[in-house]
């Protein structure tokens, strides 16, 4: 089911940038001195994710690392607008979480059905059509169109499970998750015979079910790197229950109250929400423990306070009691847990400080030009009273407002800045 499955890479995606606007004049018969028709140019594609259920697993980003949508056209004359360039989708599977490498931003949880756009496109440059006034009737030129977003990110696959099966190898989670769903893992008699994690649908009734996710053995030391488990441990963080599986019979040579207790603590290290996460455990192999072993480990598992069943997944003994009693606990459970994205950062006036710009004006338009000012309006919005306050802070601690009022700019007349107009307010 997850042959060659990858749970983590590295992409870099490039949205497409704007096409410039373009420098034409009128020209028709009869008409001695035609104005100024540049268009404006297109919108650069967007990079949009969309959730694929066929996918469930990353391992075709190995082979593909880079995505990079198309440029928008360029303007054309007769106010001819160009093109705006087609969205890039990029295919993931249900439960990636789209992360910022260099920040760590989460910027999108692929958990629903909704595409999902995760860099913009630029918007087109203006055509010189834009730029004519009564006393300069005939612009020479036009925008260059913005640049589109270019971000890189790490894609985590985090599962999609109600409950996540955990363990020391060899304790029996494959073969539960064998006998109580339709999944198929391969099992057998040795250490890590589960490399990969298998999702298995158990069906209580006729439309009442859950997702079971066997996650492949933890050991001592799995939150540090040790072993196969800390590359998986990911995939329990969604969990809404944690089913931990305990070999009782100690046919490893080992004793189940230690197996419980490292590894709850190797939980903890990894997170904390999942150390506090609701468990329920399940003593296996009881057809090969005697009934001492079994008193045992369930008086300290209830001390505790934890729901305890015995069973053995081989005979399929006391499981339709656990699958059971799971269901009912997961119905007063919180729905799995989604990662919120954290907000586009701004950018900041402290960057905006120093940042070199010029002013120059010409019939009484006030024209701001500076490089940095073009990723500052890519991410302002300006129908938006708190994104448009930020811009006009930006550009009072850049010391652009001091320069425009310097150079005698009153209330009403015109600023361009990159190309887009306003209206100067005090």
């Amino acid at each position: 089911m997850f042959d060659g499955f990858v749970d983590r890479v590295d992409i870099e995606v490039e949205a497409g940038d704007g096409g410039d606007g373009a420098v034409s004049f009128h020209r028709e018969k009869y008409v001695a001195a035609g104005g100024p028709d540049g268009g404006d140019g297109g919108k650069g594609g967007d990079i949009v994710f969309l959730v694929d259920d066929n996918l469930n697993t990353l391992v075709d980003f190995r082979y593909k690392r880079k995505f990079k949508a198309e440029r928008g056209e360029n303007g054309q004359g007769a106010r001819k607008f160009g093109k705006s360039a087609d969205d890039l989708i990029v295919r993931v599977p249900r439960g990636t979480v789209v992360i910022e490498r260099q920040s760590g931003r989460i910027i999108a949880d692929m958990s629903g059905s909704e595409p999902t756009v995760i860099a913009k496109g630029g918007r087109g440059g203006r055509g010189n059509a834009h730029f004519a006034t009564p006393t300069r009737q005939i612009p020479r030129f036009a925008k260059p169109g913005f640049r589109g977003q270019h971000l890189d990110l790490r894609l985590e696959l985090k599962l999609l499970a109600d409950v996540g099966l955990v363990g020391f190898p060899n304790v029996g989670k494959s073969t539960l998750i064998s006998v109580v769903s339709a999944a198929r893992p391969k099992i057998a008699n040795y250490h890590f015979t589960t490399l990969t994690p298998n999702l298995g649908v158990v069906k209580i009734s006729e439309g009442n079910s859950f997702v079971m996710a066997d996650i492949p053995g933890l050991i001592e030391g799995a939150s540090e790197g040790v072993g196969l488990g800390h590359e998986f441990l990911r995939h329990v963080e969604r969990c809404r229950l944690i089913l931990h599986i305990v070999d009782v019979s100690g046919s490893e040579g080992r004793d189940p109250i230690s197996d419980f207790e490292i590894i709850n603590r190797e939980l903890a290290n990894f997170s904390e929400e999942l150390a506090n996460a609701p468990q329920i455990v399940a003593a296996n192999k009881c057809d090969m423990a005697d009934e001492a072993q079994i008193s045992a480990f369930r008086e300290y598992i209830e001390g505790r306070g934890i729901p305890f069943f015995a069973i053995s997944a081989a005979t399929t003994m006391g499981t339709a009691e656990l699958m059971n009693f799971t269901y009912q606990r997961l119905k007063d459970l919180p729905p799995l847990k989604v990662f919120e994205p954290d907000p586009e950062p701004l950018w900041q006036e402290a960057e905006a400080s120093g940042a070199e710009f010029s002013v120059t004006v010409e019939d009484g338009v006030y024209f701001v030009e500076a490089d940095w000012l073009e990723d500052v309006l890519r991410m302002a919005d300006m129908d938006d009273y708190e994104s448009l306050q930020h811009f006009q802070l930006v550009l009072k601690s850049s010391g652009i407002i001091d320069e425009l009022e310097r150079r005698g700019i009153e209330e009403g007349d015109t600023v361009s800045v990159c190309g887009y107009e306003f209206d100067y307010v005090r």
